[in-house]
């Protein structure tokens, strides 16, 4: 089994990293496989809502100059997922949030019942609102959110200072026990027969019904 962290901040080896490395190496420790992608230095362009993912069923964005179809496909092969982002104006990074955007747009289909977390790092405030940010991903895509024991965050502001967060390192150990455990529950479950459950036609409800409206 394979785990997939993606590292949604510019600095390849800062705070961000040092959480997402916790995480895995408490993941290693319970015999999965992790891979940590730096995604945060990228130009990612965000989503014009053009819809041609959806058109062509091929799971991949249109636009194929960035990374965001090559991270469908490795989030596509692990088992499961997990999304660190340094807190930029109390919420994720900019860039991340149009990646995950492209990603679960054009290939939320191939992440489906993946279990994932979403972790946020801060300086000093925005870190749960960012988890949840992510996290909210996962939720709309039928993907059961892995917890700890605290929310899924640590502080620091300078690289390396997250090292000094003894609570906010225990959480990502945490994390990551808990990610080995309910893969290892769902890989019991399909050996015993139990298959994710098949989804209904989505169906479309708009706020404002034109049909109810008044002449």
């Amino acid at each position: 089994m394979k785990v997939l962290l993606i590292n949604g901040s510019p600095r390849m080896q800062g705070n961000t990293r040092r959480a997402l490395e916790e995480a895995a190496e408490a993941l290693q420790v319970e015999g999965i496989e992790t891979e940590i992608v730096w995604a945060g230095n990228k130009e990612i362009r965000g989503c014009i809502a053009c819809g041609i993912c959806g058109k062509n069923g091929d799971n991949r964005c249109v636009f194929a100059n960035d990374v965001c179809n090559e991270l469908i496909q490795k989030a596509a092969a692990a088992d499961g997922l997990i999304v660190g982002s340094p807190v930029y104006y109390a919420g994720a990074a900019g860039s991340l949030i149009s990646l995950l955007d492209r990603m679960f747009y054009a290939g939320g289909s191939l992440l489906r019942f993946k279990p994932a977390a979403g972790v946020g790092v801060a300086r000093r405030a925005g870190a749960i609102e960012t988890a949840d940010q992510i996290n909210k991903y996962f939720q709309i895509n039928g993907m059961p959110v892995v917890p700890s024991n605290y929310w899924a965050i640590a502080f620091g502001r300078t690289p390396g200072e997250a090292a000094g967060d003894a609570e906010g390192l225990q959480t990502m150990r945490t994390l990551g026990r808990n990610m080995a455990w309910m893969l290892k529950c769902i890989e019991a479950g399909r050996a015993a027969g139990t298959e994710p459950p098949t989804l209904e036609p989505k169906a479309m409800t708009n706020f404002v019904r034109g049909d109810l409206q008044e002449s």
